[in-house]
């Protein structure tokens, strides 16, 4: 019988890859699902749940997502300054007016694991709100998502 072989830390970061998403007309949930499953590497023959084994995936077009029901006027966004009455609140219609790049960074952040692994996985997300990015020399393949 064969032993489980676990792949080491320097293999998994020579594997690493950059993937680019373009989120023109994607829905927002399907969308962060599956740039989560990407981030953790469960897309791979080698995932493991205790070891970072994820790509990296750069998000563009963070303005074109499109969002289902009533959800643009019943979700919101709150933040604290720490201060009394600190707490400050913006519908998703407002921050998708004024940050559409949070919106898809907080709806991946929250599909991921709330440990310290998972907080390094969320380190490999950028997103932005245009079509540019600065990532051009990591040569990062186009990763399509069928819905």
């Amino acid at each position: 019988m064969k032993a489980t072989v676990s792949p080491s830390e320097e293999e998994i970061k020579a594997q690493r890859e950059w993937y680019v998403v373009d989120a023109t007309g994607a829905t927002l949930g399907r969308l962060a699902t599956q740039i989560a499953t990407v981030l953790r590497g469960k897309h791979k023959p080698t995932f493991s749940p205790n070891m970072d084994s994820g790509d990296f995936v750069i998000v563009t077009n963070c303005e074109r997502i499109v969002v289902t029901g009533k959800k643009l006027d019943t979700v919101f966004y709150h933040r604290h300054s720490q201060y009394p009455g600190g707490l400050h609140s913006r519908s998703m219609r407002e921050q998708m007016e004024r940050f559409p790049d949070r919106v898809i960074y907080e709806a991946v952040k929250g599909m991921m694991p709330k440990t310290r692994l998972g907080r390094a996985q969320m380190t490999k997300l950028r997103v932005y709100a245009g079509p540019d990015h600065p990532h051009a020399a990591q040569q990062p393949k186009t990763l399509e998502f069928g819905e």
